[in-house]
């Protein structure tokens, strides 16, 4: 596993595992980080690699002082449940 990378260039967060990369389509505006899709490789699905990869992206987010609005499903059932990172919704 590598370490979070933020792509710019395509506006995506990007980690990779067993030579394969999860992402995270966003959008960001302002102080506010709008997470529009979520994705794992199916080899990676059931893995929790999504999982780390939104761990990485909120940390990431708090560091910077940005809230994040989730538009994917996933992003927003995974920040429910995790009360660690529940407060950068908004």
């Amino acid at each position: 596993m590598t370490q979070l990378r933020n792509n710019t260039a395509q506006s995506r967060y990007e980690m990779d595992e067993q030579g394969m990369t999860s992402w995270a389509d966003y959008r960001l505006s302002g102080d506010r980080l709008f997470i529009d899709h979520v994705e794992a490789p199916p080899a990676l699905r059931g893995t929790g690699a999504s999982g780390r990869l939104m761990a990485a992206l909120a940390a990431d987010a708090r560091d910077r002082g940005l809230k994040i609005t989730p538009i994917c499903g996933y992003a927003a059932a995974w920040l429910r449940r995790s009360p660690e990172f529940r407060g950068l919704v908004g």
